[in-house]
Order: structure tokens, then sequence, then C-alpha cells
């Protein structure tokens, strides 16, 4: 009965110890220290590993776009960076902005690290004039997409995607020189803010248009959008929670020196009995 009695309490036990380490954990604080650390993870269970892109930001500074709403844009492409594995064998990242011209601010080989990247990004000035946006996805796609400006060969898999940004109606077709970069492997992301054209975001989009076209009602709450294209974005979806896996590893740890004590505890136990 003893027996029993014990192996019970020390199931209710284990089970307890365990999930109180997953709770320490939940709320930021480490249950190891060092290296093994757990940080905002989702408390769902599953966290994102961003995939390899080649990724193109085209964005739509023309005289519609506030130079303050121009700024929210960049803050909201810096946000987006935060959330990727940037480098040269991980996601590579080129800027194309455009009004009624079209300037490539840098390339896919540029900048191999968030630190350049978002210093790139804060240097963007505005342009302020017309909304060529058959342009600007035309420009993407004959140089910056290619082996030339950084984008890497089909053969190695990366996916190729352009996220377009613009508040306005385009001035120049956008049908055909968007269907031809889809043609070309390009996924295309269309975010309309304010005033854009719904028509010509879905026209440019690539399909299903659900998960492709996205708009908010004003730059101020755009960076909304970074945690939905970070779900969107994602390459490989980790199953197993951090935390559950940090927990793990220091009850393990825990429960090591508890069962020697139980054990010895026990011993003296059946050595008196007998």
């Amino acid at each position: 009965l003893f027996c029993w009695c014990f192996y019970v309490v020390f199931f209710l036990f284990f089970f307890l110890l365990q999930s109180l380490y997953v709770k320490v954990c939940r709320e930021n604080h480490s249950t190891l220290g060092g290296k093994n650390q757990c940080h905002n993870f989702p408390s769902a269970g599953t966290h994102c590993k961003s995939r390899p892109l080649d990724l193109v930001f085209i964005i739509d500074s023309s005289r519609s776009v506030r130079p303050t709403e121009f700024e929210k844009v960049k803050i909201f492409l810096a946000d987006m960076v935060d959330t990727l594995e940037v480098g040269s064998d991980a996601t590579r990242v080129a800027v194309v902005n455009y009004a009624s011209t079209v300037k490539i601010e840098f390339l896919l080989k540029t900048h191999f690290d968030k630190a350049g990247l978002k210093a790139a990004l804060a240097r963007i000035k505005f342009l302020a004039a017309g909304t060529m946006t058959g342009l600007a996805i035309k420009t993407a796609m004959e140089e910056t997409f290619t082996e030339e400006s950084g984008s890497r060969l089909a053969n190695k898999n990366i996916a190729k995607v352009a996220i377009i940004v613009t508040d306005g109606r385009p001035q120049d077709t956008v049908e055909e020189v968007a269907a031809a970069a889809r043609v070309a492997g390009i996924e295309i992301y269309a975010v309309g803010v304010d005033r854009a054209d719904m028509k010509s975001l879905r026209l440019m989009a690539s399909l299903p248009l659900d998960e492709h076209v996205f708009y908010v009602e004003t730059y101020g709450v755009i960076e909304k959008l970074t945690s939905k294209f970070r779900e969107t974005l994602c390459g490989k979806r980790l199953s197993e929670n951090a935390c559950m896996c940090e927990a793990q590893i220091a009850f393990q740890m825990k429960m090591q020196f508890t069962i020697q004590e139980l054990r010895e505890n026990v011993a003296v136990f059946e050595l008196r009995d007998s």
C-alpha cells in the first residue's frame, strides 16, 4: 500500500512541478539562465522560424502620402526586418521607392545585417509626385529580382516576395506587369492604406487574394500588419513550445536530485519496516 501511495504522490508532484516551470518561463523568466532563455513565446505552444526570402518592399511615396505618414511606413519596414532572419544565406531585403519616378534605394546584395539594413531604411527620402505603381513593379522585377542584384538562382528554392504598400490609385497599368511578375515566380502582397484602390490591389496580388491583399484605415495603424506578415511569411512552425523545452531541461535537473532523495528515504523506511 505504501508503494502505491508513494508512486501516486510522486507522479502528482512530477506534473505539478513541471507546470510550475512552464508558468515561470512564460512569464519571461529563464528557468536555467545562460543561453537557454525563453522570452515572449506564444502560450499556444507554437512559434515561427522565418524562411529564407528574397524580399523586395515596393513603397509608395507619392504626393498623397504625407511625409509623417511616410515615416510610419519606414517604421513598419524596420519592424518587419526585426521579425526576419536577415543574412546572405537567410533573408535578403531590397527597397524600391516610387512616385512618378522609381528609385531603387538598395539591392538584395547590399545589406546582410539588420543594423545596416535598418539604418538604410531610416535614410530613405520622400519623393512626392505621381503614383506609377506599374513602373515600380516592372523595375523591381527587372532590376532587383536578378542574380546581378543579389537574387538567388531558382535552383536554390528561395522564395521571391514583393510587398507593395500604397494609399492611392495607380496612374499607369498594373495588371499586365503584375501578371508577368507572378509568372516569373514573384509572390506579390498588396497592402492598401486609407484611399487605396482595392480593385488595383486585387489585380496586383498573388492568389489566393484573401491571403495576399491587406488593408488598413490609416498609416497610424499599419504596424498592426507586422504580426500578420510574420505569420504569413512563416517558413517553419515549431510545434514545441520553447518554454516547455526549457522547462523540461530544468525539470529533469531538479528531478534527478529529487528522485535520489526519495530513493534514499524509501530505502531507510524499508529497513525500518523490516
